[in-house]
């Protein structure tokens, strides 16, 4: 199973930041989330593994499952608990099941950074149009990060979050690359991304290329 398996993300979030928690609880599928909770992301390869995984994660502990997607070459699934423990032991569980170690992830890395100032208010109607969190408002600094694989975009928005006083404009974390788009005062965006690099060179894994 190992060496039919990759473990592309195994991403822990301690505690769902306000925002953040709000956020995920406009475009999840599965259980709320609220503030607070633990959260756990677990992306792989072959994307129909998905299946078998979130059933022995819900199946481990009282963790709720949030998301479960399966897109074209990767699947991804998320489970939240306000006690931290179930979802540390469902993931250890789930790891065991599968085969794998949590050494053996890939390395998140970051593939681009982007920091617009004075956004012009014709940009900021464009971006309001797609976005699924805070409004955009012209005048405003925009942070942009995009991160290989994309379900750590999430641990690197918490903590983002934890340190800035940003607004969360939206975030996506399926596919090959995840994004994040965060506004602010130029200083607390500046903030915002040097958290969220610190977040994802902090953990780590196997180096893999995007």
């Amino acid at each position: 199973m190992a060496s039919e398996f990759s473990l592309r993300c195994y991403c822990y979030l301690d505690r769902m930041q306000p925002q953040y928690a709000a956020f995920v609880g406009t475009i999840t599928q599965g259980d709320l989330p609220v503030e607070g909770m633990a959260s756990l992301y677990i992306e792989m390869a072959p994307g129909n593994e998905v299946f078998r995984t979130v059933d022995i994660a819900v199946k481990a502990t009282e963790a709720k499952p949030g998301a479960q997607v399966v897109e074209r070459e990767f699947g991804m699934f998320e489970i939240h608990s306000l006690n931290q423990a179930d979802v540390l032991e469902s993931g250890r569980i789930v790891l065991e099941r599968i085969g794998l170690s949590i050494e053996e992830r890939i390395r998140p890395q970051v593939a681009s950074i982007q920091l617009i100032t004075n956004v012009d208010p014709y940009q900021a109607q464009l971006l309001n149009r797609w976005r699924r969190g805070s409004m955009l408002v012209p005048g405003q600094t925009l942070l942009v990060v995009e991160c290989f694989p994309a379900a750590y975009i999430n641990f690197a928005c918490n903590e983002a979050e934890k340190k800035a006083s940003i607004n969360i404009v939206h975030v996506s974390s399926v596919g090959r690359f995840g994004r994040m788009w965060l506004s602010g005062t130029e200083a607390e965006a500046e903030t915002a991304r040097d958290a969220a690099v610190r977040a994802l060179e902090s953990i780590e894994g196997v180096k893999s290329e995007f």
